[in-house]
């Protein structure tokens, strides 16, 4: 048995020995450049222990206690991560039904330093949920999902952030 997660080799077959454990959906997995997993989704526990929406597991699929960013959401079904992105530099975007991420106020996407510290100086406001989202190889952020403004500007359900 697997909880929402699971891991197979190239030929499919289970991994015995990766099992986080979410307690709900897994929505989004992102692979930082050192190997550790990040887990987006509407899960409130990993492991049996509390992370909201977000946690990191190691490769071997044991939670990284260090890494807890205390993403809070929307109580409806919806306020989870939907899709995470590593960026160049090691920071992570999270995108989703996010309206605060550590008590401040960040919606749709919040992007945190590879320790889960909240980066300030990013908030693009955008308003509606943010689905899917690449970083391209100049890293210019593409966003999906089903917004209408983003920074006060109407953009439909698609947009490219400069970095």
């Amino acid at each position: 048995p697997r909880n929402r997660i699971a891991r197979v080799d190239a030929a499919g077959v289970l991994d015995a020995s990766f099992n986080p454990d979410a307690n709900n959906g897994v929505n989004s997995v992102a692979v930082q450049a050192d190997g550790r997993i990040l887990l987006g989704g509407r899960f409130t526990a990993v492991g049996g222990i509390p992370r909201n929406h977000i946690a990191r597991v190691d490769a071997a699929g044991v939670l990284d206690a260090s890494f807890n960013p205390n993403v809070s959401f929307n109580p409806n079904p919806n306020g989870s991560v939907w899709s995470m992105a590593v960026q160049a530099d090691g920071r992570i975007l999270l995108g989703g039904n996010i309206t605060t991420v550590g008590g401040t106020a960040r919606k749709g996407i919040a992007r945190v330093d590879a320790s889960g510290a909240l980066d300030a100086g990013f908030n693009p406001n955008v308003i509606g949920g943010v689905y899917c989202m690449a970083v391209q190889a100049d890293g210019r952020i593409l966003l999906g999902g089903a917004f209408s403004t983003i920074g006060g500007i109407a953009r439909n359900r698609f947009v490219r952030l400069l970095k």
